[in-house]
């Protein structure tokens, strides 16, 4: 790769993210350092650290860019989730986006972090709001939605870690929803009050 072959003048952030994804992409977390993303991008050693004190910082912004990604992806999965069906094809595509990004999704959930880094906390809530729109929607009935949210999260996250560590199968995207969905739907049938909270939602 040129030394030009990224980076453009006034565009230094963007070039050391676009460099950051693909040594991602490439190598995974080990061969992400500030040293290695100047050099894919073409510039000076010193350059990334104009916007990103250390490694945390710029784990953090690939993070937040990973982030809105995932929400968007949510978003044109359902537009408007409202009933356990519509979760579960959410669930889904939570789960296929970790599959079809493990180095990204990897970063953004198990990596050190800047945790006081705005954007990053800034994409994290969004995607925290997302959850806990889409459980007051779909269960009105249910009190606490802070903690049914947290809950579904963990569900869907957990099986997103499951299958990327291959605990469970994930041979094929219809074998991934079909397990995604029978668990989903599993939480949501597996009490008398969710069960209640489905039937008057």
């Amino acid at each position: 790769m040129s030394q030009n072959s990224t980076y453009h003048h006034g565009d230094l952030r963007a070039a050391c993210l676009r460099a950051a994804r693909e040594l991602l992409e490439e190598d995974g977390s080990a061969g992400l350092s500030l040293r290695a993303v100047a050099r894919r991008a073409g510039v000076s050693a010193t350059a990334p650290y104009r916007h990103y004190a250390d490694r945390e910082a710029l784990v953090s912004a690939v993070a937040a860019e990973g982030y809105r990604e995932l929400a968007g992806h949510l978003s044109a999965a359902h537009p408007a989730p409202a009933t356990p069906d519509d979760l579960a094809a959410v669930a889904i595509a939570y789960v296929q986006f970790a599959l079809e990004h493990p180095p990204l999704f990897r970063a953004m959930f198990a990596e050190p972090c800047d945790p006081t880094n705005e954007e990053r906390v800034a994409a994290t809530e969004a995607i925290s709001e997302y959850v806990r729109g889409i459980v007051r929607d779909a269960f009105p009935g249910v009190e606490d939605t802070e903690a049914l949210a947290t809950t579904v999260w963990a569900l869907v996250h957990g099986l997103a870690f499951l299958h990327l560590d291959g605990k469970l199968d994930s041979s094929t995207p219809e074998t991934v929803a079909k397990q995604v969905r029978a668990s989903v739907i599993a939480l949501f049938g597996a009490s008398p009050a969710m069960r209640a909270a489905i039937a008057t939602g």
